[in-house]
């Protein structure tokens, strides 16, 4: 393998990193696509694109491949408490499929699944791709150095351009020196894949708090459902253990939600995970001659479900700018930057915003939903912080997304 021999390399061939492939591969650019793992595995997130992600999608050339290998269009959204009675709750559900021109609402589609689908896709267009990776070390520079070993050769490149799509637990971040800022951790969160759940509606997504759980329900057809639960901080260890996933399962038998006596009988599919629920972010996602995308940029608090259609823009962006130009040095990535940086702000406050109100179970927390649910009815100036994350968070002005919006909200 030449040093010189590809125009990009790209680090972590998840989501962020095989589309980024897959695209400028189809312009022309010799690609060559990193992968540590032999398999992708179920990481219980990252199944939900939201409205404003399906736009980019299209943009991006990959919506109609996605379309045709298992993505399944939400349509209907409910949002269900405990002192809400059903009926009332499905009366203000609102239509996915009339939030943007052109769009059949959220795509769910499964996330090793989507993965692989997008490796195969990037080879196709021309991107090389070796899995098995170890040991890979990023130096930035106008040449940047990337070294790695795959097998059993210790690999060293100097491409143009390197990408870090390496995700929340890799290293490319943190060799380039591109600091990650997070917010203190408010939940922490669990997701399991299950099937079996025919009699749920397979075009209905919810999110429901009753009791000690938050819960979000996301339809993949064909009785498969994509289950997460919020829960507070001092429970941590609940589902832990052997006994989780049927802990986990146990946890959807809820009085507020019609039907969730299906999706507690199903059969797990998957891993049951806990994790935090938190923010973290970059000032300067790059350094001379690489640029990071997706998480190894810094993500979203998982609880609103914006990881892939974050990493499709950033794909976008990224890829708009370097096929824009000849010029791939520092300052072609500043734009890159400045709009992720005002992005990942606005999503932050929506987030908060949903954290607050439905992963927070003190006898306050309950009265403090019911006054929110009343405050949106009467000020749409409100609706941003909850609306934005299937519209996108261009949507609407910059002051919508403040300090004193959020009081006038939870007040």
């Amino acid at each position: 393998m030449n040093a010189n021999e590809f125009d990009i390399v790209v680090v972590g061939a998840g989501v962020a990193g095989s589309v980024f492939a897959a695209v400028m591969a189809r312009a022309g650019k010799s690609v060559l696509l990193l992968e540590r793992t032999d398999q992708h595995r179920d990481v219980v997130r990252g199944e939900w694109i939201a409205p404003w992600g399906v736009v980019e999608a299209k943009r991006l050339g990959v919506y109609e491949l996605y379309l045709a290998n298992g993505g399944h269009h939400l349509a209907r959204h409910v949002t269900y408490h405990e002192d809400v009675p059903s009926a009332e709750a499905e009366a203000e559900a609102f239509d996915l499929t009339a939030l943007l021109p052109d769009n059949r609402g959220p795509l769910c589609i499964g996330h090793p699944h989507l993965c692989t689908l997008m490796n195969t896709h990037a080879v196709a267009q021309g991107a090389t791709l070796l899995r098995g990776i170890k040991r890979t070390h990023v130096t930035p520079g106008d040449r940047p150095l990337v070294t790695f070993e795959h097998g059993d050769q210790h690999i060293t490149l100097r491409p143009r351009l390197v990408v870090g799509a390496d995700g929340r637990h890799g290293f490319t971040a943190q060799q380039i020196g591109a600091t990650l800022i997070e917010d203190p951790t408010h939940h922490y969160f669990s997701g399991m894949l299950v099937d079996n759940v025919s009699d749920w509606p397979a075009d209905k997504q919810c999110i429901a708090t009753e009791g000690e759980v938050n819960v979000l329900v996301f339809p993949q057809g064909h009785g498969r459902v994509r289950l997460y639960i919020g829960f507070a901080l001092e429970r941590r260890g609940w589902l832990l253990g052997k006994q989780g996933p049927q802990q986990f399962l146990d946890a959807f038998r809820l009085s507020c939600v019609p039907g969730a006596e299906h999706i507690a009988a199903g059969t797990p599919a998957g891993p049951c995970f806990v994790y935090p629920n938190h923010d973290t972010w970059s000032a300067q996602p790059f350094a001379p001659g690489v640029v990071l995308i997706g998480d190894a940029a810094g993500r979203n608090d998982p609880i609103t479900g914006q990881g892939l259609s974050i990493s499709h823009r950033d794909v976008r962006v990224v890829s708009d700018l370097l096929l824009a130009s000849n010029d791939w040095s520092e300052r072609t990535f500043a734009p890159y930057a400045e709009e992720r940086r005002e992005r990942m702000r606005r999503l932050r406050y929506c987030a908060r915003a949903a954290a607050i109100r439905d992963v927070e179970f003190t006898a306050e927390a309950r009265a403090r939903r019911a006054r929110v649910r009343q405050r949106m009815k009467e000020r749409p100036e409100l609706m941003p912080l909850f609306i934005t994350p299937f519209l996108g968070p261009e949507h609407f002005p910059a002051e919508a997304f403040a300090d004193d919006v959020l009081t006038a909200a939870f007040a």
